[in-house]
């Protein structure tokens, strides 16, 4: 009988320490580790909760909270995904991939804080400046960016999804015009619009020393080595995917959930750890199949921070009528040429037992042993950084 699946924080406690040994990690990628590590652990400490029905106690240790750890992310996406179903619009929406090209990718890797920002600004440009644009919409579009970074086998592919309504206001903020395009906007028109939008954000950059080039990449120091690396990606195609309509706001929601708070991988993928070698499972997208890919697990390890998000940056940012400076008051506005009460579109729970309840629609704190009882506090279990001491039970 197969055993039970690793978890990333197997990997870390088991490798990690010895990964840290033998290269020198920034120290953000330090504290990452050590919070997957240690999430719902004791070294977190936490509560001992009784159930009312059958007296049954369980401990419930905290959970580190950190962005990239894949275990803390379903709470934040529920509360995110709440948020954002009042601000939900009564029309079809689209979802738009913009993608960097390997080797302007391989620029970023260095300069996440600057490349990343470029290509937020980038794709919020062009899809701003397309749909303004009369022969195309004329409209001010408003949707919001999430930053991706891995592929399926955490391989290094920066990449943001946007999601965007269907339609927009019209200049002059007198009426609701929607989309008549199948895709929303011409994807060819977007592709060449981001590429020389993103180019010159580049070059500016280059120009105003904010990007560094380390090892292998050091001769790009020399400003006509950089032009010449730039030149053929001029003329090159870049990606930019777009999606059918989803069926309904509702729908747009079910979809969000799968992109807002990914890691770069979760556990339920993570199929073995034997011999000092990951085993995870993977989609190939040239041929549509599931693999699975097993690497030592140093790399393993390296692969996973490379993901790992400078302090600070906000990986998710809003733009045109969804900008935050204005957001209520232009929705309240789109709701009124959409003719749509924006209560009509918040959630209306009839009953909840407490704040998460209202956020998850479901019970955290029923009891697991006979799933009538309710779970009450009763000890608090403070920070463990030895020994775990055992816990008397004097009932």
């Amino acid at each position: 009988m197969p055993g039970p699946t690793p978890e990333l924080a197997d990997i870390f406690r088991q490798h990690g320490p010895a990964y840290r040994q033998a290269h020198s990690l920034p120290w953000h990628q330090h504290r990452l580790m050590q919070a997957i590590e240690t999430c719902r652990t004791a070294v977190m400490g936490g509560v001992v909760e009784w159930c009312d029905h059958c007296q049954f106690t369980h401990t419930r240790y905290r959970s580190c909270r950190n962005r990239h750890c894949p275990k803390c992310q379903g709470a934040a996406r529920e509360k995110w995904l709440d948020q954002r179903r009042g601000e939900l619009l009564p029309t079809a929406y689209f979802h738009v991939v913009f993608t960097l090209p390997e080797p302007i990718a391989a620029i970023a890797f260095y300069n996440k804080d600057a490349v990343y920002d470029i290509l937020f600004r980038a794709t919020a440009e062009t899809l701003l400046t397309v749909a303004r644009d009369p022969e195309r919409m004329g409209v001010e579009l408003g949707f919001f960016a999430v930053l991706h970074t891995w592929g399926q086998n955490l391989h290094f592919h920066p990449h943001l999804h946007c999601v965007v309504p269907g339609g927009g206001l019209s200049m002059g903020h007198d009426r609701w015009i929607q989309g008549r395009r199948r895709f929303l906007l011409p994807v060819k028109v977007l592709s060449r619009f981001f590429r020389r939008v993103f180019l010159s954000a580049l070059e500016k950059a280059y120009a105003a020393g904010e990007l560094q080039f380390l090892g292998e990449w050091e001769p790009l120091r020399d400003p006509q080595a950089f032009a010449r690396y730039l030149a053929p990606f001029h003329r090159r195609e870049w990606v930019v995917y777009a999606k059918a309509p989803f069926g309904g706001p509702q729908h747009v929601l079910e979809y969000l959930g799968r992109y807002t708070h990914r890691v770069a991988i979760s556990n339920r993928r993570l199929l073995a750890l034997e011999n000092g070698h990951v085993s995870f499972a993977w989609k190939d997208y040239r041929d549509g199949k599931q693999k699975v890919m097993t690497v030592a697990a140093d790399e393993f390890i390296r692969r996973f921070l490379q993901h790992s998000l400078p302090i600070g940056l906000q990986r998710i940012r809003y733009y045109g009528f969804l900008a935050n400076c204005h957001r209520a008051t232009k929705l309240d506005l789109c709701r009124r040429l959409l003719a749509t009460v924006g209560s009509e579109l918040l959630p209306q729970p009839d009953q909840c037992r407490d704040f998460i309840a209202l956020l998850t629609g479901r019970k955290f704190r029923l009891c697991p042993q006979c799933g009538i009882g309710i779970l009450a506090s009763f000890q608090v279990l403070r920070p463990c950084h030895g020994p775990v001491p055992l816990r008397v039970d004097t009932s």
